[in-house]
C-alpha cells in the first residue's frame, strides 16, 4: 500500500521533495497546496497530483502523511494541525524561531501520539553516512574533533536575509545538527564569532554572512564550524573527524569525478553549484527514511526534539556573538538543561 502524500508549498524547497516523494515506488503525491495557485497547479500537473487547500488536505480521508515546505512563520501552526488530523508530518527546518514556541508545539505532537520527522537532509547523505558508519565501526576510535566547511556559492536576496531568521538559524543549524550526529554527544557550550564581508546590505538587514563556531561537549570533545555566504568556486561542503586512532573525511562532490592531467597540470570539474544538485540523493533517502517510519509506526529521526536542540544551538550562536562570550546551552533550553527530555527520541 502507497503512502498518500499531501505536500504544503509549492517553491523551490517543494519542488525538490515532490520530486523525491514521486519517485519512490512507495509513494504517491496526491494532493498539493500553496498560497500562489499557479505554483501549485504547475507543479501538481507536473506530478498528477491535484491542488487543494491547506484545510481540505487536513480534513482528507486518501491523505496519510504531509510534507511541509511553507514559510517559516507558518510551520509550528501546521505541524500542530496535521497531528491534530492525525497525518504523518515530514517538516522542513527549523520547526520555529522560537526556542519556547517549538516547545509548545512538540508538546502537542506528544500529546496527541504524532510521529514528526525535521528535514536535516545532510544525516541522508551517502558520503557523510559513511563517515558516520566508519565511526561506528571504530575505525578512528573515540571522536575526539571534528571539522565542518560548509559556504554557499552565493547570498540570498536581501528580502529573504530579513525573514529567514538570519543565518545560524537558516544555514548553520544544518552544521548544528551535522555536529551533534558526528560527535555523539550533546553540545554543552557554543562560541561564535560573526562578521559582514561578502555584502554590506545582508549587515543593513540585521544579519551576518560570515561565521565561525566552535562547539563543545562536556568531556570535551569539539567541532568547529565554517560558513560563508560567498565561495565562487562552488558550493562548498566538506566535513572531517578526528579520532584517537586516526581520521575520517568527506571531500566537496562534484557532477563529474574526473581529473584531468596535460601539460597545464591537473584539472578537475567544478563543484556543484547548489543544494539542490548536491544533496539530491540526500533528499531521496530523507523520503525515503520518512516512508519507512510511517510504515513501522517507529519514531521518526530526526525528530522533533532533534529540531529543537538545532535550534537551541542557534540561539547560543546568536547570544555568543552579541554578549562576546561562550555561552552555556543550558541558558537557551533552560528546563531542559538535564538533558532527560531528549532520551527516548
Amino acid at each position: 500500500m502507497s503512502i498518500r502524500f499531501g505536500l504544503l508549498g509549492a517553491g523551490r524547497i517543494g519542488k525538490v521533495h515532490a520530486r523525491a516523494v514521486t519517485a519512490n515506488p512507495k509513494a504517491r503525491l496526491v494532493a498539493v497546496a500553496d498560497a500562489f495557485p499557479q505554483a501549485a497547479t504547475d507543479l501538481a500537473s507536473q506530478y498528477g497530483a491535484e491542488v487543494r487547500t491547506i484545510e481540505a488536505i487536513e480534513a482528507a480521508a486518501d491523505i496519510d502523511a504531509v510534507v511541509i515546505c511553507t514559510p517559516t512563520d507558518t510551520h509550528a501552526d501546521l505541524i500542530e494541525r496535521f497531528a491534530r488530523a492525525g497525518k504523518a508530518i515530514f517538516c522542513e527546518k527549523p520547526i520555529d524561531l522560537d526556542v519556547e514556541q517549538v516547545k509548545s508545539c512538540l508538546k502537542i505532537v506528544d500529546e496527541v501520539g504524532g510521529t514528526l520527522m525535521v528535514g536535516f537532509n545532510r544525516r541522508f547523505d551517502p558520503h557523510f553516512q559513511a563517515v558516520r558508519k566508519a565511526i561506528d565501526e571504530g575505525q578512528i576510535g573515540d571522536v575526539e574533533m571534528v571539522t565542518i566547511v560548509s559556504r554557499d556559492p552565493g547570498a540570498p536576496p536581501v528580502d529573504y536575509i530579513k525573514r529567514s531568521g538570519g543565518i545560524f538559524r537558516d544555514m548553520t543549524i544544518h552544521d548544528f545538527d551535522m555536529a551533534r550526529y558526528l560527535l555523539g554527544e550533546e553540545i554543552d557550550t557554543v562560541s561564535a564569532q560573526a562578521s559582514v564581508l561578502v555584502d554590506k546590505a545582508i549587515g543593513t538587514a540585521g544579519d551576518y554572512d560570515s561565521v565561525s563556531v566552535m562547539l563543545a561537549t562536556a568531556s570535551g570533545k569539539h567541532a568547529t564550524i565554517s560558513n560563508s555566504r560567498r565561495a565562487t568556486y562552488g558550493y562548498d561542503q566538506r566535513i572531517e573527524v578526528h579520532g584517537s586512532k586516526g581520521a575520517v573525511a568527506a571531500e566537496n562532490q562534484r557532477p563529474v569525478s574526473i581529473e584531468i592531467a596535460n601539460a597545464s597540470g591537473y584539472t578537475r570539474p567544478p563543484l556543484h553549484d547548489f543544494f539542490m544538485t548536491r544533496y539530491t540523493e540526500a533528499y531521496a533517502n530523507e523520503i525515503r527514511s520518512f516512508i519507512d517510519f510511517v510504515e513501522s509506526k517507529s519514531p521518526a529521526s530526526p525528530s522533533g526534539v532533534d529540531g529543537l536542540i538545532a535550534l537551541a544551538l542557534a540561539e547560543a550562536a546568536v547570544k555568543s556573538v552579541q554578549e562576546g562570550r561562550a555561552i552555556k546551552v543550558s541558558e537557551i533550553t533552560g528546563p531542559l538543561a538535564d538533558r532527560s527530555v531528549f532520551q527516548g527520541r
